[in-house]
């Protein structure tokens, strides 16, 4: 049988005396957004920092494609094919949108050379090129970072991503601050990229998550109380009484 795509076993993560996560176990089928929901304090951004490499597990195991990442340097997650956006954007907003993303690139595949000949590293501007073109952005390759909207900054981060070429993206609440149109601009690339990569992302609009996602694990005080389809998720009494029945709702 082969290896599962991605597995944790057992997850825990504790800070002193505060347990963050408490033995969260999954297994992940390659192809297919899978969203992490729960209320404020669940365990949500911790897991996503244990699963990126920003935090070591205090207990449990990671395995991507059969490889045990647990104590991995979080630098190697992303040449192993793993890539993630954060909550608050982390561009560089003097900087131009390609060369915000060329950055990115350079950085995974090259050293620091002031001997390179720059005509070298067109195959790094090709590859912000590409990322560019996959969010929509390729239009804007000449502007300033700091020109763009929220939604298109929030591409623009998920651009800097893709240059890593992950297998696996997680995406730490990609709607945060954004209005209805900027939402569904989103959605739609979110539903593009997951046509040839996994992903996994943390949100808080309900009705966005059950259009979106194959799958929803819901966590509640560090712990996994449910983890199934959309439907199923949403008909669990446990989940209703702990989240989705209180002010959130399915709006």
């Amino acid at each position: 049988m082969s290896e599962p795509f991605l597995e944790i076993s057992g997850i825990g993560r504790r800070f002193s005396g505060f347990v963050a996560l408490d033995g969260v176990s999954a297994v992940f089928q390659p192809n297919r957004v899978t969203a992490v929901i729960g209320p404020n304090g669940a365990g949500k951004s911790t897991l996503f920092n244990v699963l990126s490499g920003v935090l070591p597990p205090s207990s449990g195991s990671i395995r991507f494609k059969g490889r045990d990442l647990t104590g991995t340097k979080q630098h190697r997650f992303a040449h192993l094919g793993i890539a993630r956006s954060y909550q608050i954007t982390t561009i560089f907003q003097a900087l131009s949108v390609h060369e915000n993303v060329r950055v990115a690139a350079q950085a995974l595949r090259t050293r620091y050379d002031i001997w390179r000949d720059r005509r070298r590293l067109r195959e790094l501007d090709d590859r912000a090129d590409a990322a560019l073109a996959a969010v929509g952005l390729s239009a804007r390759r000449h502007d300033p970072a700091r020109s763009l909207g929220h939604g298109q900054q929030r591409a623009l981060e998920i651009a800097i991503a893709l240059v890593a070429e992950p297998e696996l993206l997680l995406l730490d609440e990609p709607t945060a601050g954004m209005g209805p149109e900027e939402t569904r601009d989103m959605v739609g690339l979110i539903e593009r990229l997951a046509a040839d990569r996994t992903i996994l992302l943390v949100e808080h609009k309900m009705k966005m998550i059950l259009g979106l996602s194959d799958r929803i694990l819901v966590l509640h005080h560090g712990r996994l109380i449910a983890d199934g389809t959309p439907a199923q998720v949403q008909a669990d009494p446990e989940v209703r009484r702990v989240y989705l029945g209180q002010s959130h709702g399915y709006a």
